[in-house]
């Protein structure tokens, strides 16, 4: 009888954590009317915040909330910001920047995620101002817009990190749902604006990081692959390889290779590309994200345990590599040595000369590129591997450490310097 009681108490007290540590499954941003951000208001219920206002940091940033089964928790809250940045259009030219947060991040006020979007955010706009100077136009008006989902399901400590599987199968479900839509609106109002002919173009950039990079990825990998063949009706000739918006960036995507192998065979079996070929899809790994390099490994071991595999050879435009399929499957994409395409690196005692890319020479910079030939971007330097055919526009690269030094640490001043100049290249007329 006592021990039956114990045993009553300890899964009543286990049930009472669990309860207790469930992450909050609501909307944070319930306020869909426009904020200025103030000493005296921080805005932290609004969906629609408008920062620094009349300053050269200004930017507006916007919350788009998504449950955990990929639906929008609001479709009034996608529509408020969608109507926004169509009356910011009707004036001025745009950049949007959309970020998708990984696992244990939020749209909860006060994420930290949310702080370093707005960092990066403001140090664009102040960009965005001084490039107005120097080109004699009007500045881009800056725009965030901060994709939240459950990105933690269980607060309690320690706990929290054995829902990597549940977690990563609710990236996929926000990927292959509601969060198309939303991607696919904003893409539209950067198209609109840009047919009207403004003296400067607007932009469009994804970016996902973690489990958000498999969101993004999910969400965009059938479009891109749709447009990089481009099958329209009507059709009389080949073009270059189109993507989605200006530039799709993966930020430490805690996803498997093998779902990347399909876009990698995609644009190496095409031998040569157009001079005016230009990056469409960008995935920057750490070389000590130990987080998608140790712990992604050993989550996929045990989801993919049962799963057969086989080894994939291949030897488009006599550029051979061997695909074992399960290594691929266990692996972040990132870390996957045969899919590698560039690394990234310091700047720091180059002796060979290289191409320099910055905002006066970036129309022709990328036709120069050669096989295992260097770019400087600024204060890094980009190292094409030998491994793909020259102006590939899908970019797997490896980082270095200086530059990314762990897993969360995706908005160095170097690393956004870099992705600035690689957007500014992707979209130049």
């Amino acid at each position: 009888m006592v021990g039956q009681t114990k045993m009553t108490l300890f899964w009543t007290l286990a049930i009472q954590l669990l309860v207790t540590g469930c992450a909050y499954d609501g909307i944070y941003r319930s306020d869909y009317n426009p904020c200025v951000v103030s000493t005296a208001s921080e805005c932290s219920q609004h969906s629609l915040q408008k920062h620094h206002v009349g300053t050269d940091q200004e930017f507006l940033l916007g919350f788009v909330e998504i449950d955990d089964q990929g639906q929008l928790r609001d479709r009034a809250q996608m529509r408020a910001l969608i109507d926004s940045l169509y009356q910011i259009a009707v004036d001025d030219s745009i950049v949007i920047n959309v970020f998708v947060h990984g696992w244990h991040h939020n749209a909860r006020p006060g994420d930290p995620n949310i702080e370093s979007f707005k960092g990066a955010l403001s140090r664009l706009s102040r960009i965005e101002h001084d490039l107005s100077l120097t080109k004699h136009t009007a500045s881009r008006k800056v725009v965030g817009v901060y994709v939240g989902w459950r990105g933690e399901s269980i607060t309690l400590p320690g706990i929290n990190y054995l829902t990597f599987w549940d977690r990563k199968g609710t990236a996929q479900e926000v990927g292959h749902r509601g969060i198309t839509e939303l991607f696919l609106n904003l893409e539209e109002i950067a198209n609109v604006k840009n047919a009207l002919s403004p003296p400067i173009k607007s932009r469009l950039v994804l970016m996902g990081h973690s489990f958000g990079g498999a969101v993004v990825y999910s969400a965009t990998s059938q479009i891109l692959a749709s447009r990089f063949i481009d099958t329209r009706a009507g059709k009389s000739y080949v073009d270059t390889a189109k993507g989605f918006g200006d530039l799709v960036v993966l930020l430490n995507p805690a996803f498997e290779a093998l779902s990347y192998a399909p876009s990698y065979d995609l644009a190496q079996a095409r031998c040569s590309y157009f001079d005016n070929q230009v990056p469409r899809l960008a995935i920057l790994t750490s070389e000590a994200d130990y987080a998608t390099k140790l712990a992604f490994p050993a989550g996929q071991a045990v989801s993919t345990f049962f799963e057969t595999h086989d080894t994939v050879e291949r030897n488009d435009c006599n550029l051979p590599y061997s695909l074992d399929e399960g290594a691929a499957d266990r692996s972040a994409v990132g870390h996957f040595e045969p899919l590698l395409s560039h690394t990234l690196t310091p700047l720091a005692g180059q002796t060979q000369p290289m191409a320099v890319v910055n905002y006066g020479t970036m129309k022709n910079i990328w036709s120069t590129q050669t096989k295992g030939g260097s770019t400087q971007f600024g204060s890094t330097v980009l190292t094409h591997l030998n491994k793909t055919t020259p102006r590939n526009p899908y970019l797997n690269i490896r980082v270095d450490k200086t530059l990314i030094a762990d897993h969360n640490d995706v908005f160095g001043g170097r690393v956004m310097d870099f992705l600035r100049l690689l957007v500014e290249m992707s979209t130049t007329d």
